[in-house]
């Protein structure tokens, strides 16, 4: 579903309109924020946002992911498993890459099991309980900020820089999931995604964080499997909650599809939705590009024939993601011991 254009401009009449139903919407994630969730024994980590659609959590959650297996933690991710049917009854499932499909646990779970263990499930203590049984020593969620089930130990809020925080709504009048204000004075580190970002968001992050809490940046840039197409034809698609971020990300690697096919998020590909985008290829000679969420969602005698290309995030402080990590390989320690 593509978000309303009026989202993202000056609050207006349809705002207003939907002012009752939004003061609505942030009185109950008031009151989900104000409950208790399950204190798991390990330390537990969040990234999460305060607006519907994309700002990189996914890829966040696989780089810290990695390093915190690269400090020796037994690592693993916690995620509800948006579009797959597993785990929607609370009982957590450990994704098998082997076994399950972008249909059975979603097309970013799939991704994040390449990294460390993922556990789907709408519970997200289920999954926790689960985790640690497994032999966890430290939990990382994928979305889940205003989620009251399990208590978090930190709290990351993701910020796309392009978009910021639209028109400052809650929805339905804007993309806000909860108070702008309450949501940012609940994060322990808020991290700016994109290299867009002007100084009146930084402005308004930072007047309302709690003292000490950092604000840290971090670009998503295109891995280097895109070296090899400049210079050639090719037709990028992708089903993103902002495939332009995509394309633009294909441009600044000097990849300039002669055509970009958008998507709606995590969408399933029809047949003749792919047989459409063959021909188009075929037509004028160029290579089919996705994304490697695009891709775990394409049946196997499609994708063999597409180019595969990802995002990693690139920190403006490199020291940054390090000082997360020592809070977190400390609280480790301090559960071992």
């Amino acid at each position: 579903m593509k978000p309303p254009a009026f989202w993202f401009r000056k609050p207006g009449v349809l705002s207003g309109l939907l002012g009752s139903l939004s003061w609505g919407v942030a009185r109950v994630a008031a009151r989900r924020r104000a409950q208790p969730g399950w204190k798991a024994p390990v330390p537990v980590i969040c990234c999460g946002n305060l607006t519907v659609g994309g700002t990189g959590k996914t890829t966040m959650v696989s780089d810290l992911a990695q390093r915190l297996r690269g400090r020796g933690l037994a690592v693993h991710i916690l995620t509800r498993g948006y579009g797959g049917r597993a785990g929607r009854n609370g009982v957590p499932v450990r994704v098998d890459a082997g076994v399950h499909t972008a249909a059975d646990v979603g097309d970013e779970p799939l991704l994040l099991a390449r990294t460390a263990p993922c556990w789907v499930g709408a519970d997200r203590a289920a999954s926790a309980r689960a985790a640690v049984a497994a032999g966890a020593d430290c939990l990382l969620m994928d979305d889940g900020f205003q989620n009251p089930g399990l208590h978090k130990d930190i709290s990351l809020l993701l910020v796309d820089g392009a978009t910021g925080f639209g028109n400052g709504c809650v929805l339905p009048a804007g993309p806000l999931r909860e108070d702008l204000r309450a949501g940012l004075r609940a994060a322990d580190a808020v991290i700016v995604t994109g290299d867009k970002a002007g100084p009146g968001l930084t402005a308004v992050i930072a007047g309302a964080l709690r003292p000490d809490v950092p604000l840290l940046r971090a670009g998503l840039v295109m891995e280097a499997a895109a070296d090899g197409l400049s210079g050639q034809r090719v037709i990028a698609f992708a089903g993103l909650a902002r495939p332009s971020k995509f394309f633009d990300a294909l441009r600044a690697r000097g990849v300039t599809p002669v055509h970009c096919e958008p998507f709606p998020d995590h969408h399933m590909f029809r047949r003749a939705e792919l047989e459409r985008l063959k021909r188009m290829a075929a037509e004028m000679s160029a290579e089919l590009v996705t994304t490697p969420k695009d891709a775990v969602r394409l049946p196997d005698d499609f994708v063999q024939h597409v180019k595969v290309v990802g995002v990693s995030v690139d920190w403006t402080d490199p020291r940054a993601p390090e000082h997360l990590l020592s809070m977190i390989s400390n609280m480790t320690s301090g559960v071992a011991s």
